[in-house]
């Protein structure tokens, strides 16, 4: 069938190559827009269209084993070549076609030789896209699978635009703050866990240390009272980076690509994702953002509960866990009085209160 398909080209451009032949032997314009000149031409224009027909097919019996061979040996090539390496090339060579059509007006109109042009920019640009495509491969490949992961895993909201994904790590997990803080309604958009995560979670809750194991258990109970409990949006991430080991620079190859938030109270994961461009939502920072403010001169109640470095010094805690160190309060421990703030000091630890028992205040 290959035979057949090729004689019948090499006769087809045989005749076309003998009415050329005829044509510029005559200097006539061989193909003309009207039927009726067609068929006022001479017995000799027809028969310079049969004797290359006839040689146009003979040229093409004898090369078509030849051809055939080249055919069959680039599709097995092609087909042995990866799916990856196909589709690059295929995207370059249909690109460089594209420029081609593009410029095609422009050098359309020439006469002579310079009728080539096309033809020779058609094979030029389509060879140079295939050869950038299959350099550019390793690129193109990730844009496209990061664009396909985005589109995969980006629900829609009502308005018709993409919801925020918030991306949560280990640390903040076990932290279990996370959940009374969707609980409140703070966090928009849809959390994301990645299945690394889980995997690291398991590995914890399943050490021989116990500590880590209900560290391990905490964490994955959370998420269990995230699901099932709270009016979130919770999607578990199945993909992986397997050509990356740590689990933190997964989250952020993978909060790159969904262009979403990592969630996280880890200091160096925040670090990190600051580094990388990447947006962090660091629930420490939210924690002491949310703190009473406390001004010198007012007054608190606090319960006294142990003593404090400097000698006479007693420190309390107030609800949301700031310390308070209490000048003089060692003698009240155990007991719950009135202070007085006398300063505060915010340190990269968090918030720390001085204070006096206001009992000595009024005795001054």
């Amino acid at each position: 069938m290959v035979r057949r398909i090729i004689q019948l080209l090499g006769m087809l451009f045989g005749g076309i190559a003998g009415g050329e032949v005829y044509g510029w032997i005559n200097g006539a314009a061989v193909w003309s827009g009207s039927s009726f000149g067609m068929l006022q031409r001479s017995g000799t224009y027809y028969m310079n269209v049969a004797i290359g027909a006839v040689f146009g097919v003979v040229v093409a019996t004898m090369l078509a084993g030849q051809v055939i061979r080249y055919m069959q040996k680039g599709a097995e090539q092609t087909a042995a070549l990866p799916m990856q390496q196909l589709i690059a090339g295929a995207g370059g060579l249909l690109a460089g076609l594209l420029l081609t059509v593009l410029i095609y007006p422009a050098v359309s109109g020439l006469d002579g030789i310079g009728s080539l042009i096309p033809a020779a920019m058609m094979l030029c640009f389509g060879y140079l896209g295939m050869r950038i495509g299959l350099h550019k491969q390793e690129e193109l490949a990730e844009g496209f699978a990061a664009l396909l992961e985005k589109r995969r895993i980006a629900p829609v909201d009502e308005a018709g635009g993409y919801e925020e994904h918030k991306i949560l790590d280990t640390s903040v997990i076990i932290d279990g703050r996370i959940a009374d803080i969707c609980k409140t309604g703070f966090i928009e958009g849809t959390l994301v866990i990645p299945e690394f995560v889980l995997e690291e979670l398991q590995h914890i809750a399943d050490s021989s240390d116990l500590l880590k194991r209900n560290r391990g258990r905490r964490g994955l109970d959370i998420l269990n009272k995230i699901q099932k409990e709270l009016d979130v949006k919770v999607l578990i991430y199945e993909g992986d980076f397997e050509e990356i080991g740590e689990v933190d620079s997964k989250l952020v190859k993978l909060a790159k690509a969904l262009h979403g938030k990592v969630v996280t109270n880890d200091f160096n994961l925040n670090k990190v994702c600051e580094l990388q461009g990447v947006s962090v939502l660091n629930i420490n920072d939210l924690a002491n953002a949310v703190k009473p403010v406390v001004l010198p001169g007012e007054e608190i109640i606090v319960q006294v509960i142990k003593d404090g470095k400097e000698h006479g010094q007693g420190v309390a805690y107030l609800d949301d866990g700031t310390m308070i160190v209490v000048e003089g309060g060692r003698e009240y421990i155990g007991t719950t009085m009135e202070v007085l703030v006398t300063s505060v000091l915010q340190t990269s630890a968090g918030r720390m209160i001085f204070a006096k028992p206001k009992l000595l205040e009024k005795a001054q």
